[in-house]
């Protein structure tokens, strides 16, 4: 995702007078500018950082609003996540995952959950391919065994 497309597709959005989308598209540049001011600046890997919190963040809300029984508000939230996720890289998916968390435990030698700092260390790689709880959870459990 560049600067130069989201404005585009913000324009686009605008001119479609597509509420909705514009709402999310606007959330996003948000978190670009914040980038942008930060001490470590804006780049791709900070991007789709933030941008995944921002997705987390959403579907969070939108579970919480959906116990509440406010359908309204958590089709808002979902919506919004799904906007965002399309800027984002694709991520891994559960075969995928556990196929590089594998590796992962075999190259640092992994036994036991006493080594699960090393493992967590190593999947620093998986960055931005697959949630970090998801991670966490799978290697708590294939260190199980």
């Amino acid at each position: 995702m560049t600067e130069e497309q989201l404005n585009s597709d913000i324009k686009t959005a605008m001119l479609a007078k597509d509420a909705k989308r514009l709402e999310a598209l606007r959330a996003m540049k948000s978190v670009v500018l914040l980038l942008k001011t930060s001490p470590e600046g804006l780049t791709e890997d900070s991007a789709n950082k933030a941008l995944q919190k921002e997705v987390k963040k959403r579907r969070e809300t939108a579970e919480i609003y959906t116990k509440q029984n406010r359908v309204d508000l958590a089709e808002v939230e979902v919506f919004q996540a799904d906007v965002i996720e399309a800027y984002l890289p694709k991520q891994l998916s559960g075969e995928e995952l556990k196929a590089e968390v594998e590796k992962i435990i075999a190259q640092v030698g992994a036994t036991s959950p006493a080594d699960m700092g090393k493992v967590m260390g190593a999947a620093k790689v998986l960055s931005g391919k697959a949630d970090g709880k998801a991670v966490s959870d799978l290697v708590k459990q294939l260190l199980a065994k």
